[in-house]
């Protein structure tokens, strides 16, 4: 840890960020101890940054992206990099490539997702063109027809796929029943979501001797976090990109640093290089432990509570609150945690309501309409939730009645969970 850059990063961002000069009025000076300072509120943080104007940034941006990472189309969460920082960014992630297995000579197909503000497709174009061994890209994207995507990783003899879990397995369904099988894809390189055992079976059908790993670990709103181990087999193992980024586990009860191997914690992230747009003590929403602290290896289990990851869409827990208080004109929800699954394939989000009130037949018909004005207030919040679920690519939204006292509570606090991952 860069004891001298982080206080540097502080100092600056007191100078010149409005947001970080309140949330850090009452801290000494000079400062370089990052369990010193306050967990970012992601409400707060986003609440200060806009389009038009922002008390986040440190100063005008006037060169580099713009991508746009959630939250209603009413409040975009946008989040907005330098060129150099851009630029950095790739660099630094496309070291990591090699560990994923990627060789001299590849030639990849990029099948992310392109357009709308969304970041994957040029970032991993950029990480390529960064990596330190030298590739052949093929920039397809995901929205193209997979008639053509076929076609052309055997035209252009592609031997490297690299999309979302949800794509990679579109594709391998669509090889089966058309080609029957591709063996001349020997890797898959995945990021956005996590990939599930029935998904690895089925690109292991379309795509014989296929192996699966991780592009790295990264996000929109808090950059590139880490990058896979070599010789590790489980893709879930990351090691952080300790150059420029601190990546804490916090507890997420006390807020205190995890330290210990095996202990779950909540993924906190600084990054050093960033000063645009400043991500100090960012909960990245999930959850984690280390496999090996010293040199800062980690294993990813889950979603946080900041937000519910479905495929590839991220759905704001404070959205689905804001959605749900708008659409409940009878008062009948008691309580709100939200349920990720996966079966059949395919993610699941699963809202489970607590309601006091007897469902006669009155109040069923209430809870029904309820559904569907829920449901329609998402297309408007998420519209690519929305069309995830038309292209079969994520279940439809569903809902659970229970009583209040059947939703779970923390054991050891009793404290409402308002997230709970059951994928992995």
């Amino acid at each position: 840890m860069n004891d001298r850059r982080i206080a540097e990063l502080i100092a600056f961002v007191r100078e010149h960020s409005p947001f970080y000069r309140d949330l850090y009025a009452d801290l000494s000076g000079g400062t370089s101890n990052l369990a010193a300072l306050p967990i970012t509120d992601h409400t707060a943080y986003w609440a200060s940054h806009g389009v038009e104007s922002s008390r986040l940034l440190t100063g005008p941006h006037i060169d580099g992206p713009v991508f746009q990472s959630g939250g209603t189309t009413g409040s975009p969460k946008v989040s907005v990099y330098t060129r150099e920082e851009w630029q950095g960014m790739c660099r630094s992630f496309g070291t990591g490539l090699p560990a994923s297995g990627l060789r001299a000579g590849d030639r990849v197909a990029n099948l992310f997702y392109a357009g709308a503000l969304y970041s994957s497709f040029v970032f991993t174009f950029g990480l390529l063109h960064e990596a330190p061994v030298p590739t052949v890209q093929l920039p397809i994207a995901g929205s193209a027809p997979l008639e053509f995507t076929v076609a052309a990783l055997s035209d252009f003899s592609v031997n490297v796929i690299a999309a979302p879990p949800t794509a990679l397995c579109r594709l391998a369904r669509h090889v089966i029943d058309t080609a029957g099988s591709l063996p001349g894809i020997r890797l898959a390189l995945y990021s956005g979501e996590a990939i599930y055992n029935d998904q690895l079976d089925l690109l292991a059908e379309a795509f014989p001797g296929i192996t699966v790993r991780s592009i790295g670990y990264a996000s929109v709103d808090a950059g590139v976090l880490a990058t896979p181990v070599p010789g590790v087999t489980d893709t879930r193992v990351h090691q952080a990109l300790t150059a420029d980024k601190v990546v804490e586990l916090v507890d997420p009860e006390t807020g205190e640093p995890v330290t210990r191997p095996g202990r779950p914690g909540r993924v906190v992230a600084t990054d050093l290089a960033r000063h645009l747009m400043p991500v100090i003590r960012y909960p990245v929403g999930d959850m984690a432990e280390w496999t090996d602290y010293p040199r800062r290896r980690f294993r990813l289990l889950g979603r946080a509570e900041e937000g519910a990851r479905v495929g590839v869409v991220t759905v704001y827990l404070e959205d689905l609150r804001t959605a749900l208080a708008a659409v409940d004109d009878h008062g009948l929800i008691a309580g709100m945690q939200v349920v990720l699954r996966h079966r059949d394939g395919l993610d699941e989000l699963l809202l489970r309501l607590a309601s006091d009130t007897p469902c006669g037949a009155t109040h069923r018909a209430d809870r029904e309409a309820l559904e569907l004005a829920l449901t329609g207030k998402l297309a408007v919040q998420r519209p690519m939730f929305s069309e995830e679920v038309a292209l079969g690519k994520v279940h439809p939204l569903a809902v659970e009645w229970v009583e209040p006292d059947r939703l779970t509570v923390n054991a050891r606090t009793g404290k409402l969970v308002r997230l709970l991952d059951e994928r992995i």
